[in-house]
């Protein structure tokens, strides 16, 4: 028993929150039911014996006393007739009879009694008002002579008379009383049954209410905790639910919720000041998350050339303006040609990072150098716009001209080599920039170059090709 109640609450456990309360209060009308039915028909047995004891034993009770109180005044006004010979003392003894006669069928009718003979009855009668009609007939004989005739006789039959209505008025009396006590065994058994089904759904109620409000309350009270701790910033809150329901769900949510928080928070934290863009850490994980997943990618690094020139000539305000626009070209190129999924970084001064894929780059990388070269002449004062350069001191701190800004972007892919880590891809995509960047203008530049067993390969194959060449020179000489 405790096993199938241990299965069921699992189960209930299990279920949604809108399945638990319309199971709880499924049970509770469930109960509530059987309660009424079983009440109602008890009331309903309870009804009926009370109509039979209304309609039927206390009329029959009520009709056998007054048939025998008629039949001793149909006595008296026989003998006083017979002693007075009065006719309205006569027409009171046969409205008596009709009264006992009227009583006869109201007992007949009640149809409940089934072993009470109503003809008898009537015979009864019958022969007990012959009785005194034969005595009326015979008023003119002395009353001592009516008296010995007739009185005997007369009382036999009246004793009869009696002895078959008192029969029928105790049988009424008996009914009633059994009937009484049914109906009190009734209602004792309906109000105990009734008291231990309301105790049982109170029991069952609160309990179920219990358990409801406990599976609810508890992780509403574990996700109100979880909220809290997140609006105070600790990202690395993880909520604990264990049930399958709707609630269960919403703390996954929120758990993925709270990662994703803590990683852009990671990225807020990180992420370049001037331009808002994610920082070396994102870029970092973005570049580890593909080269575990061996996904295709195409790392661009994106630098402005002859930056620093710039910053010294027009100051560090007119700089940070043409970083921040260069930022805003690189996401207007992206979000024209590239997908969400493509990411772009900024790792700091005017060296960006794009990551997208090999077949989608190429239009992006146009579209930074088209708008990059419209925009940076409008930078410039017309004067050094018109004489095409700036003069400024090199790093080594001599004086130079440099030319209007370009922009240089050096592009690894995986296509053709095998990346193993975020350092690599850097170490390649900075050699490939300085080569980008000794190209005059904006320009963005692909690395081509294989693996190295591919590379080894290659110098061996035309080692032994030259090596085979040489032969046969010296053996055409010889």
């Amino acid at each position: 028993m405790l096993s199938i109640i241990r299965s069921f609450v699992k189960r209930f456990l299990g279920f949604g929150i809108g399945k638990k309360l319309l199971l709880g209060y499924l049970m509770l009308i469930i109960l509530i039911l059987i309660i009424s039915v079983y009440t109602l028909s008890n009331l309903e047995r309870l009804n009926s014996i009370n109509n039979e004891v209304v309609k039927v034993d206390v009329p029959l009770v009520e009709a056998t006393d007054a048939m025998v109180d008629n039949l001793l005044s149909q006595e008296l006004y026989a003998k006083r007739h017979v002693i007075l010979k009065s006719p309205e003392i006569l027409a009171l003894f046969w409205e008596k009879s009709r009264e006992f006669d009227d009583l006869i069928d109201k007992i007949g009718a009640l149809q409940k009694l089934k072993d009470v003979s109503v003809d008898r009855l009537t015979q009864l009668h019958t022969e007990y008002k012959n009785l005194f009609i034969k005595g009326i007939k015979y008023q003119s004989k002395p009353p001592y002579a009516f008296s010995v005739q007739y009185d005997e006789e007369i009382k036999v039959k009246q004793e009869q008379l009696i002895s078959l209505i008192t029969s029928i008025g105790f049988k009424a009396r008996q009914d009633q009383t059994e009937k009484t006590m049914i109906s009190t065994a009734i209602g004792v058994k309906t109000f105990k049954m009734t008291a231990m089904m309301f105790i049982l759904s109170v029991v069952l109620g609160v309990t179920s209410a219990i358990v409801i409000t406990k599976s609810i309350a508890k992780p509403l009270s574990a996700l109100k905790d979880a909220t809290r701790h997140i609006s105070e910033g600790k990202f690395q809150t993880i909520t604990e639910i264990k049930s399958t329901d709707e609630l269960g769900d919403l703390a996954n949510a929120f758990n993925r919720m709270t990662t994703r928080l803590k990683k852009l928070e990671e990225m807020y934290l990180d992420a370049n000041p001037l331009t808002r863009l994610p920082g070396n850490i994102a870029i970092e994980n973005i570049l580890k998350k593909k080269i575990e997943s061996h996904a295709i990618l195409a790392f661009c690094l994106i630098d402005l050339d002859d930056f620093k020139a710039f910053n010294d000539r027009y100051g560090y305000a007119k700089g940070s303006e043409i970083i921040k626009a260069t930022a805003k070209i690189i996401d207007e190129a992206v979000s024209e040609f590239g997908l969400a999924e493509d990411f772009t970084g900024h790792i700091g001064g005017d060296d960006f990072v794009l990551i997208s894929e090999p077949h989608r780059f190429r239009p992006i990388a146009e579209s930074i150098i088209e708008k990059f070269d419209k925009i940076a002449p409008t930078f410039y004062d017309p004067a050094d716009l018109e004489r095409g350069y700036i003069i400024s001191k090199t790093r080594q701190g001599q004086q130079a001209k440099f030319p209007i800004m370009s922009v240089s972007i050096a592009v690894v892919t995986n296509l053709q080599k095998n990346l193993i880590s975020p350092i690599q891809i850097g170490e390649l995509a900075a050699e490939l920039k300085e080569y980008a960047k000794s190209i005059p203008g904006s320009v963005y530049v692909v690395d081509r170059r294989r693996k190295e067993s591919d590379r080894e390969s290659e110098q061996e194959l035309s080692a032994n090709v030259e090596n085979l060449a040489k032969k046969q020179s010296e053996n055409e000489k010889t």
